[in-house]
């Protein structure tokens, strides 16, 4: 193995839903070459614990049961070889507290990456989209705030149908075009009430919305926290004993 290969850190998702697991992966995988050359990327590892686990804790409220799960990833991560953790899922960050410090492994943050990038770009007020959990936590609100960027929330029915459609449709691999045009109705809506961007705040949302039909422009969950860490795996080092730098 080359000495660039083995210095590169290894990547482990923490998978929640199959969807935003599998699109985060690939575009990992995707956007890589023109970094690296010809088929090359980071090594990824994933953990997926069953879905229903983490829907039965967020119905019940219980972060602590959504952080036990995160950090049993998080562990089987470590023992396959990663170095650094990221979840392609946003709602279950809202559990993020709960398990920094006791995570054998750090963890990317999905929504401090969008809302650096919001304010990168200049966005002055923000639509946070994402299920019912999402909308409802303060895991973009402050992430947003410590980064001086504003952000408004859906109304609660609009919260209701966009869960509906993440849930029923979007997590079982379920394209349905009335759904595309309901979110594309609702992100003009949120431009009217004064937004300068759409977050697409759960992993999923991507594969039906994006700049190219959507009337505002859109921060990519899924996609930029790809973008990130493939930037950390390849920009960080290792030391001599094998350790992250």
């Amino acid at each position: 193995m080359s000495e660039a290969l083995s210095t590169r850190l290894t990547i482990g998702i923490a998978a929640c839903s199959s969807e935003g697991a599998a699109l985060c992966y690939r575009t990992i995988c995707a956007c890589a070459p023109a970094r690296l050359g010809p088929y090359d990327h980071p090594e990824i590892v994933l953990h997926a614990p069953s879905l229903a686990g983490y829907v039965a804790a967020l119905e019940d409220g219980d972060l602590e049961a959504v952080a036990a799960l995160m950090l049993r990833s998080a562990g089987r991560l470590k023992a396959a070889g990663a170095d650094f953790v990221i979840c392609p899922d946003n709602t279950i960050h809202a559990a993020m507290p709960l398990v920094r410090d006791a995570s054998p492994l750090p963890w990317l943050h999905i929504a401090e990456t969008v809302a650096e990038e919001a304010r990168r770009r200049g966005v002055t007020r923000a639509a946070i989209l994402g299920t019912k959990w999402l909308v409802d936590s303060d895991v973009y609100p402050d992430a947003l705030v410590r980064n001086g960027v504003g952000f408004l929330r859906p109304e609660p029915r609009e919260r209701d149908e966009i869960n509906r459609i993440i849930m029923d449709e979007l997590v079982n691999d379920m394209q349905v075009e009335s759904s595309v045009r309901y979110f594309q109705a609702l992100i003009e809506t949120m431009k009217e009430r004064g937004c300068d961007a759409a977050i697409l705040g759960c992993t999923e949302i991507p594969i039906i919305i994006s700049d190219a039909n959507a009337a505002l422009p859109v921060l990519d969950s899924t996609r930029l926290l790809a973008d990130a860490a493939l930037n950390h795996a390849i920009a960080q080092s290792r030391g001599p004993a094998g350790v992250p730098a």
